[in-house]
Parts: structure tokens; C-alpha cells; sequence
């Protein structure tokens, strides 16, 4: 069967098909809030093994139960606070995949931190790193361990968050925004220097508005029900993890365009 690259509007109202994540195993990492929390519990309902990465292990555990029952694949439990993180713990982490599952077929980078919404003249240098150190640093550095092994996979698929002001930054966004165009700048580079490798995609998706604990930080005055949840953008979520996206690459999906 021929693929081919698919179009932002297919992406968006993706239909996937029972099971269609069935042979995948798919890390995500912030997956115990918000939107990696829901991500991860779809990938599980579509079939996938779901290797759930966050900070806060009483979160995980409780995504986990929730894909056993909803009769899930027995997912993965990972506590690792990406701020801190070492070369020794992304070894570490890469013996554990390689042990409880055996391969590793996507990458879901969600996890982000928001930082102060201020002027650059005064940004605090101490937020600004810390921000840069998880929303970039973090993903670059997980994304570079973890690559051997999703060169291994069949189709193997590493979708990156970015955002409307990654895309065309605001003013006040500070180092949110710049992360997320340093993000932007990743998926691009990894895209160009694999072209080679056909079985390895790169992709970024900007979840736009939607409801969850980030955006009430960033925009408290905002009625949380005037917006998406994150179940309602989770179509493209699983289109990309699918077989169906493997000749789309490079792309940065706007998950609620203008």
C-alpha cells in the first residue's frame, strides 16, 4: 500500500480504526496531566503500549489504572523529572524500554513548563533557563538517546508540542514562546538531516486553545468552557502515530486554525 503525505485537514478529522495502534509502543512524556494524560489514555485505547513519563509518580500510577481499566495494554510506568536529568538517567531509561517492551515505535514530547509571561528587558534569567532546560534542552536530549532505538521500528514517529506563539511569537510570552520556536527548529533539522531514513518521521502539532491547567495559568480571566478539550483534538494525536501519517514529515499542524 502506497501512502502518501497527508493533508493538515486530514490529519485534523482523522478517523482512526479500532486497533489501529495495536503493534506501537508510544512514550509520552507529561503524562499525567492535561493533555499527555489524555493522550496517553487514547494511544491505550487504540491499542498502543503506553510508556507514561512525568515528574509525579502518584499522577502516573493513576493513568495507569485508568488504561487497566479501560482494558488496556499494561503500560509503562516512568517517574523522571526531566529538569534534572542526566546522561545516566536517559541511559537508564533506554535499558528499562528495551527490557519491559523491546522496542519503541514514537515519542510524544508534551511536557512543558509555562515560566512568567513578562517583558524580555526584565525576564528573570533563572525562569528563562529553567523554562529553555524543559521545554527544549530536555527534549532534544531524550529525543537523541531514545533515536537507535526508533530507528529499529518498522514506522517510527516523534511528534513535538509547539504552539501559537512558537509559531508567531507574542509579545510578554517570554521564554515559552522561544522554546517553542527552538522546538519548531528541531523537528525541522531532525526532518532534514533523516530524509534518508524512511522509516522515521518528525512533527510538530500546536494544540491551540484548549482546556487544561497551562492554559488557565495563561490566560486566567478566559472562560475554560468557551474551549476545546483535549479530547476533541485527539484525532491528529493518533493520525500521527499511525501507519497512515508515515510519509508526512516536518509538518507543523495547527490543531485549531484561524
Amino acid at each position: 500500500m502506497t501512502h502518501l503525505p497527508l493533508t493538515h485537514e486530514q490529519i485534523r478529522n482523522y478517523q482512526p480504526k479500532e486497533n489501529c495502534l495495536s503493534d506501537k509502543t508510544i512514550l509520552v512524556t507529561g503524562a499525567g496531566d492535561g493533555i499527555g494524560r489524555v493522550a496517553a489514555l487514547t494511544y491505550a485505547k487504540y491499542g498502543a503500549t503506553v510508556l507514561l513519563l512525568g515528574k509525579t509518580l502518584s499522577k502516573l500510577t493513576a493513568v495507569y489504572d485508568e488504561i487497566e481499566q479501560q482494558g488496556g495494554k499494561q503500560p509503562v510506568v516512568i517517574a523522571l523529572n526531566l529538569e534534572g536529568a542526566k546522561t545516566e538517567d536517559m541511559t537508564n531509561l533506554v535499558e528499562l524500554i528495551v527490557k519491559q517492551t523491546g522496542q519503541l515505535d514514537g515519542i510524544l514530547h508534551n511536557a512543558a513548563v509555562l515560566g512568567d509571561l513578562a517583558p524580555l528587558e526584565s525576564y528573570d534569567i533563572g525562569v528563562f533557563e529553567r523554562v529553555m532546560n524543559i521545554n527544549f534542552t530536555a527534549t532534544l536530549r531524550l529525543t537523541q538517546a531514545l533515536l537507535p532505538l526508533l530507528k529499529k521500528s518498522a514506522n517510527g514517529s516523534v511528534v513535538f508540542t509547539s504552539s501559537s506563539v512558537g509559531s508567531e511569537p507574542r509579545a510578554f510570552w517570554g521564554a515559552y514562546a522561544i522554546s517553542k520556536q527552538a522546538v519548531e527548529g528541531i523537528s525541522s533539522l531532525f526532518t532534514q538531516e533523516t530524509k534518508n531514513t524512511t522509516n522515521l518521521r518528525f512533527n510538530c502539532v500546536n494544540p491551540g486553545a484548549t482546556r487544561t491547567k497551562m492554559r488557565a495559568e495563561a490566560s486566567p480571566n478566559e472562560d475554560p468552557m468557551t474551549l476545546k478539550t483535549p479530547e476533541d483534538i485527539m484525532p491528529a494525536y493518533v493520525c500521527l502515530m499511525s501507519d497512515d501519517s508515515m510519509q508526512t514529515r516536518g509538518e507543523v499542524i495547527s490543531l485549531q486554525p484561524k
